[in-house]
């Protein structure tokens, strides 16, 4: 399987403890996504978000500074994981976020890639300005 890479940065008008809290509290990700999720805080532990749409494991966890998972989306090929790392940097009051993720399946990748911008920066970004 052919496969390939993203990277993305954004700024969020927040420090990194709390952009940390909305993507690692399985209350707070629901409410800025809207959609049911359950995530372990535990390295080793599992996820799913936007229901059962997404799901995978923790494998390195720096409370406020960086989550590294092993991800995947449900109509990827079975047993096919990537690994998303979520960088956080303080920028005065605010947070550079850097998002990698590698091994994606070539055919997802255009979606996948847009569908963090939609479904998480942009969600985030607004839920912050809304709380």
């Amino acid at each position: 399987m052919k496969t390939k890479d993203i990277q993305q940065s954004v700024i969020f008008e927040a420090n990194p403890h709390t952009i940390y809290e909305m993507l690692m509290d399985s209350k707070k990700h629901a409410k800025f996504t809207g959609a049911p999720a359950k995530i372990s805080k535990e390295v080793q532990g599992s996820f799913t978000a936007y229901g059962n749409y997404i799901e995978g494991k923790n494998l390195e966890l720096v409370s406020d500074k960086k989550i590294v998972q092993k991800w995947r989306g449900n109509e990827w090929a079975e047993k096919h994981y990537s690994v998303v790392t979520f960088e956080l940097y303080p920028v005065g009051e605010k947070t550079k976020l850097t998002f990698t993720q590698k091994g994606i399946p070539e055919e997802h990748c255009n979606s996948i890639s847009n569908g963090w911008i939609e479904h998480y920066w942009e969600k985030m970004k607004k839920f912050l300005k809304e709380r």
